[in-house]
């Protein structure tokens, strides 16, 4: 999985979630670096902030899904703009889903397992994490 988050609480919060179910986690600290590390990777799916130096998520969404071998990855808004006019935008840039910060876990893995379709991410998200 790809996460694509400036802040480092934030970094911190998702990763250890992701890592915490046994996803495999990369980090880009802007949209820039995300398109780099999308066109040289195989990722399940990608977390993007809307807001980023550089390049924020949503230039980033356009410019990932301009490539034609990405337009089913699972890219999946997740930021603090929760209005519904945000989620418009992440939607019309070509994300798939919008998840709100502060993260709820059960929000997270329900979104990715909406998505991504993994039985792996689906048996740890139904289970208690860490029994």
């Amino acid at each position: 999985m790809l996460l694509v988050e400036d802040n480092d609480i934030n970094q911190e919060v998702a990763i250890g979630l992701l890592e915490d179910a046994a996803i495999e986690v990369d980090l880009a600290e802007n949209g820039e670096i995300a398109v780099r590390m999308a066109r040289e990777n195989d990722y399940d799916a990608v977390l993007m902030d809307m807001q980023m130096p550089v390049m924020d998520g949503i230039e980033a969404t356009r410019v990932i899904r301009s490539d034609p071998r990405f337009q089913n990855l699972p890219i999946i808004a997740m930021t603090a703009n929760a209005m519904a006019t945000d989620r418009e935008q992440c939607l019309k840039a070509g994300m798939n889903d919008h998840i709100g910060k502060p993260i709820d876990p059960d929000q997270l893995f329900s979104v990715l397992l909406r998505w991504t379709g993994r039985g792996r991410l689906k048996l740890l998200w139904e289970s208690p994490i860490g029994s």
